[in-house]
């Protein structure tokens, strides 16, 4: 918040004013007031030490006049966001694959660091968050709370499933998300390093039905080619043993859900790759956002003139009640 005057050229009334002042003093002559004869036996009283400062409060209630005839005003500037947000969906792969060691420290953290800064350059959109391995569920339903949906995606876990990659089910169920969203945009997110193995839904199946909601579907396939150290058996505590194998991707696969929904298909080989890929989507599908700056304004100009009429009155009473026979 800013301070100014509307009305600044009354303060130019200061300068006569500090000259009346000026020369009043200089021609108030010394008086000597009779003591009445209380005052006579008791000496000095709070009321002659009062006294002399009674004339001082007409020259402050002009001050405080003229300030007020200078208008001040409190002024700051408020913007008001008109935003006509997306509905994202984001579909995660939470199988044991995802734990592979080609990404530091794993496949799984990086893909939780880099949607959780996607997220955060989403504020006007309302994003879910859908977990999948063999089965799928709902990690976060549709929300604009950004620490909601960030919270969810640092809590995505592997092993809350039975292993295996149902990226149907994984789809289908973001889509169950979307189909009742009013949002004039609805993309899903998938994202995943393996092939679909598991699910009563297939792939396709799940394109299809994002292509009749009109929800455009963006996949990605996580990973590197080739033999990377990734989980091979799980212990009683459920801790992983890790060994070298080869992954394998069904490429086609994720560009065909792509391509008949009208989004498109990624490849992130590192972690750097999948930053990339979340800007182009983030580039790609932008939110409406109409912001105008409105001026807001408090003016002062009553509580001064309060004030001056206050103190002018504090004058009047001290003078006519209170300090009568001092001054």
């Amino acid at each position: 918040m800013t301070f100014a005057f509307a009305a600044p050229w009354w303060l130019l009334l200061f300068v006569p004013l500090a000259l009346l002042s000026w020369q009043r003093r200089r021609r108030q002559r010394a008086f000597f007031a009779l003591p009445q004869s209380t005052t006579a036996v008791r000496g000095d009283t709070w009321r002659t030490r009062f006294a002399p400062y009674l004339d001082w409060l007409p020259w402050i209630a002009l001050g405080v006049l003229v300030l007020a005839m200078a208008r001040p005003q409190g002024r700051w500037t408020a913007e008001k966001v008109k935003a006509e947000g997306l509905d994202i969906a984001l579909a995660i792969d939470i199988s044991p694959s995802m734990l592979s060691k080609d990404f530091a420290p794993d496949r799984l953290r990086v893909a939780k660091s880099v949607a959780a800064a996607f997220v955060e350059r989403r504020p006007y959109d309302r994003l879910a968050v859908i977990a999948f391995s063999a089965e799928a569920f709902t990690q976060c339903p549709l929300t604009n709370d950004r620490s909601v949906v960030q919270a969810a995606l640092q809590s995505l876990e592997v092993g809350r499933l039975e292993d295996g990659t149902a990226i149907g089910m994984g789809l289908a169920t973001a889509l169950n998300r979307l189909k009742d969203s009013r949002s004039p945009s609805k993309i899903a997110i998938l994202l995943t390093d393996g092939e679909s193995n598991a699910g009563y839904i297939s792939p396709l199946q799940a394109a299809e039905l994002a292509k009749d909601l009109g929800v455009r579907v963006y996949t990605i396939g996580i990973g590197t080619e080739g033999i990377v150290m990734s989980p091979s058996s799980r212990n009683y505590d459920d801790s992983y043993n890790f060994s070298p194998r080869r992954t394998t991707f069904d490429t086609k696969l994720l560009a065909d859900i792509a391509q008949m929904t009208g989004g498109r298909f990624f490849r992130a080989r590192s972690g750097a790759d999948l930053a990339d890929i979340y800007a182009d989507i983030d580039q790609m599908e932008k939110t409406q956002v109409e912001v105008s700056q409105v001026e807001q304004r408090r003016d002062y100009f009553g509580w001064l003139l309060a004030l001056a009429l206050g103190l002018l009155a504090l004058e009047a009473v001290g003078r006519w009640l209170v300090f009568r026979g001092v001054v």
